[in-house]
């Protein structure tokens, strides 16, 4: 027996889940299928357990220099126990809102495996086999960790991303293999637990969509809060030693050992497709992903895919955003994927968060560019909260002044940065910026005096 829907979703991540409201809003009968909890593993293992846990680290953080504000406190401690059931509990929140939403939306969610018989067909395997027809396919996997070939990734005490969320201690030795956002996230949440960190890098540098120098002020402050970071140094093998795991990496001055309780293997992510059967429909793929058009049509018409799975850009916001366009033109709208302001946040401390090209990328494009700072330290509002670290980057089109990129490094950061989006969007100038007034005393204020600084200079530091 099958059902018949206009729209069948494979996937209910933050990809898929915004997919099935779109399409209801728009009148469709839809369809979604997730073998695990929806939304995902944002939801349910990544963005929102990580911030759940930072936003804790920070309250810590602030407790811990109560003194320097005036406020008496006894000796700031913390119990982990605790913090992971908030964690819990608002990712459970969270779930449970997405779920009350499908239930609004009259979307129907069937739990199981989802796998294409063919362009408008999916065979569900779950407490019953059941098949579903549908009129558009839309297919939001997502992602899984990806895991380099060295030996000793299979002994206890080497965990993903996924698992991490899930300790019932912080561990004393923790050794992060790959500086990309999620192992340098987990590296200041750990560290500000007293757990001793150790980022193991093959490439020259932290974080590689970030803008070059804003990465290289980063890793100083890691450094200077006690993190170890090692660059340059490919993973050879995990190992078994006496009583704690050994990992060996070859480093520019030769191999190196760093022992631990616990190494977390966070080398990237890999679109996940397994079980799809895609060869089925006839959907085509490239090394490992879906390859999509601007609509996030597939090769088979009808077919669309969003999110990770397509191997673009691996966030939870752009999957969304795939998500809304891919039903939209499945429904016979004329939509399209923007990506040129594309919000990359890293919830840090402090956080960084940049849009539009970053320097590096201006000059290999071969694009007359000019750039502007403004330090945090000469922010009133950053100093009255006592996080003074940090700055703003703009690059600008030397000619018309049209903003290109916006780069953050410091307090609230991922927040600001939407002003960034907005102008990349809306091809706003430097002086569309100059002359739209900030509030007084906050942190935006710093993004037009960065903008000044394209120009005749900033008004609160010296040129």
């Amino acid at each position: 027996m099958s059902e018949q829907f206009d729209i069948g979703i494979i996937g209910g991540g933050p990809g898929g889940y915004v997919a099935a409201i779109r399409a209801a809003q728009l009148g469709a009968r839809v369809a979604l299928i997730e073998q695990e909890r929806l939304g995902g593993v944002c939801l349910n293992w990544g963005c929102i357990p990580t911030k759940a846990m930072t936003s804790s680290i920070e309250l810590l953080m602030e407790i811990e220099r109560a003194d320097e504000f005036g406020i008496v406190v006894g000796e700031p401690g913390f119990d982990f126990s605790r913090m992971m059931a908030r964690k819990d509990e608002v990712v459970e929140r969270l779930v449970s809102g997405v779920e009350r939403l499908m239930e609004a939306h009259k979307v129907q969610v069937i739990h199981g495996h989802g796998e294409l018989i063919s362009p408008t067909g999916i065979k569900v395997s779950g407490e019953a086999l059941q098949e579903v027809r549908v009129g558009k396919l839309i297919i939001a996997t997502g992602s899984i960790p990806s895991k380099p070939p060295v030996p000793g990734l299979e002994l206890a005490g080497v965990i993903t991303s996924n698992e991490i969320v899930s300790l019932e201690q912080p561990p004393q030795d923790l050794v992060i293999i790959g500086g990309g956002v999620i192992g340098v996230e987990f590296a200041s949440i750990f560290n500000a637990l007293g757990t001793k960190v150790t980022v193991v890098e093959m490439l020259p540098a932290l974080l590689p969509p970030v803008d070059e120098e804003l990465a290289r002020r980063y890793l100083q402050l890691l450094r200077r809060q006690g993190v170890e970071v090692h660059l340059r140094s490919p993973l050879k093998e995990i190992r078994q030693g006496d009583s704690l795991l050994e990992v060996v990496y070859e480093g520019p001055k030769g191999e190196g050992v760093v022992s631990a309780d616990a190494v977390l293997v966070s080398a990237g992510r890999v679109p996940y497709t397994e079980g799809l059967n895609l060869e089925a429909a006839g959907v085509t793929t490239e090394r490992g992903a879906i390859v999509v058009d601007q609509h996030m049509a597939t090769s088979v018409p009808g077919v669309y895919a969003i999110g990770d799975v397509t191997g673009g850009w691996m966030l939870a916001h752009v999957a969304s955003r795939e998500g809304e366009v891919a039903v939209e033109h499945a429904l016979g709208r004329d939509s399209a994927m923007d990506y040129r302001a594309v919000p990359n946040c890293v919830f840090t401390l402090p956080e960084i968060a940049g849009v539009g090209l970053t320097e590096q990328e201006a000059k290999g494009q071969g694009i007359p560019y000019k750039k502007s700072r403004f330090p945090f330290n000469a922010s009133g509002r950053a100093l009255a909260m006592g996080q003074p670290t940090g700055l703003v980057k703009m690059i600008c089109e030397q000619d018309d002044g049209r903003i290109l990129g916006l780069h953050i490094i410091g307090p609230h950061a991922t927040d600001m940065i939407a002003e960034g989006a907005l102008a990349i969007q809306s091809g706003a100038t430097a002086k569309d910026i100059i002359g739209t007034i900030h509030a007084h005393p906050t942190l935006p204020e710093a993004i037009r005096e960065a903008a000044l600084g394209q120009l005749d200079g900033a008004i609160h530091i010296l040129s």
